[in-house]
């Protein structure tokens, strides 16, 4: 059985991706409950993650790839989203509660069970 990747192992890739130029990548992933809160994770690739139940309160994830991944229960709230990619993701009882989500594409996303009070579509 795999474990999910930690704060600490999500930073130290993070600060090898700045030194190298690149954006960070973590495609398939799983982070599930792992606190990323306040993170600069702008252009990140989580592309089929696994980030249920993860807390990203106030992290900036604008540009980010989050196409297909799995955010159900996870903590947005006050997070940037502006122009993510949110194809396919899976958002069941995620709270996106005050989060900046202008210019993002939510093809194929399902918001019945998120919580979106006070979040910026525009």
């Amino acid at each position: 059985m795999v474990m999910p990747m930690t704060r600490e192992e999500v930073d130290g890739l993070l600060r090898e991706c700045a030194s190298k130029g690149r954006p960070l990548s973590l495609e398939g992933a799983d982070l599930t409950r792992v606190d990323l809160g306040g993170l600069d994770l702008s252009g990140a690739n989580f592309r089929g993650a696994v980030l249920a139940m993860a807390s990203l309160r106030e992290t900036n994830l604008s540009e980010a790839d989050l196409r297909e991944a799995d955010l159900q229960e996870a903590d947005l709230e006050e997070a940037d989203l502006s122009d993510a990619l949110l194809e396919g993701a899976e958002v069941a009882g995620a709270s996106f509660r005050g989060a900046i989500l202008v210019g993002a594409e939510f093809d194929d996303v399902n918001f019945n069970e998120a919580i979106l009070e006070e979040a910026k579509f525009i």
